[in-house]
């Protein structure tokens, strides 16, 4: 399939810094960080095919669609080398874009993603998914707002969590299902010890899909990472603890920069 030009927004100066949102999400998942990050790096945040601005192709879409669409982006801003993070399904586009792209790639931010799942984390996955396709995604959403928040989160916040469903909603179903699949089948440690370039490896103690047990595998099949688990927390690190991402992102890009 060809690559999809993708809806992007640019901010900031200085090296390039390439964000890469999840399933169902946007580019303004990276809006707080953004503000923090542009003034040392030039700010890349885009909406995945299928998503938010960015055209529908037909799915099915694969890993390798996604990664092409990330390469056509670099090719079109004219970026010789860039950084990476992705959160959640955009932590697998990342590293996987840096094993096809070495030579273009100087980090990867691995935020919420998964590698090194046993037999019963897929099988965990496969139920959400078939529950998905059988009785539809917006009555499973009770499910993702569970994985993705913390309990006193939801309790406080209640206009954020609907906005963040309204994304889902309105995501394409057949859109949120194909990039649940890439996400949910996405097996990196055969490859991961060969991405190469510094890696910043981040979770919630409490993400249920992205647990600290799979992030430990991840920052030990890297050849070169640092594993930040943060405490309390569990998967939509953007919206609800941006502020404590920001720490940790900012100093493993500036000392690489």
């Amino acid at each position: 399939m060809a690559a999809v030009d993708v809806s992007y927004r640019i901010e900031g100066q200085g090296p390039a810094l390439y964000l890469v949102h999840g399933i169902g999400s946007r580019k303004t998942t990276w809006d707080e960080l953004i503000e923090s990050l542009k003034h040392d790096f030039t700010c890349v945040s885009y909406d995945l095919r299928g998503h938010g601005d960015s055209p529908i192709p037909p799915t099915p879409y694969s890993l390798d669609d996604l990664v092409d669409d990330l390469e056509a982006l670099r090719l079109k801003l004219g970026h010789d080398k860039i950084h990476l993070a992705g959160h959640s399904l955009g932590g697998m586009i990342g590293p996987a874009y840096a094993l096809a792209y070495p030579q273009h790639t100087l980090s990867v931010a691995l935020l919420s993603t998964a590698a090194g799942r046993t037999e019963d984390d897929r099988a965990k996955l496969r139920a959400v998914g078939e529950a998905m396709e059988k009785n539809g995604i917006v009555e499973t959403l009770a499910t993702f707002v569970a994985r993705w928040f913390t309990d006193e989160f939801v309790e406080a916040n209640p206009e954020v969590i609907a906005a963040r469903l309204q994304q889902v909603k309105d995501t394409p179903p057949e859109v949120f299902l194909t990039v649940f699949w890439i996400y949910a089948t996405t097996e990196m440690a055969p490859w991961l010890y060969r991405v190469a370039c510094p890696c910043l490896v981040l979770t919630g103690e409490f993400d249920g899909g992205c647990n600290p047990r799979l992030n430990r595998f991840m920052h030990d099949q890297l050849p070169d990472s640092r594993l930040v688990i943060l405490k309390g927390l569990k998967h939509s690190l953007m919206i609800e603890a941006s502020d404590k991402v920001l720490p940790h992102l900012r100093e493993f890009l500036l000392g690489i920069k």
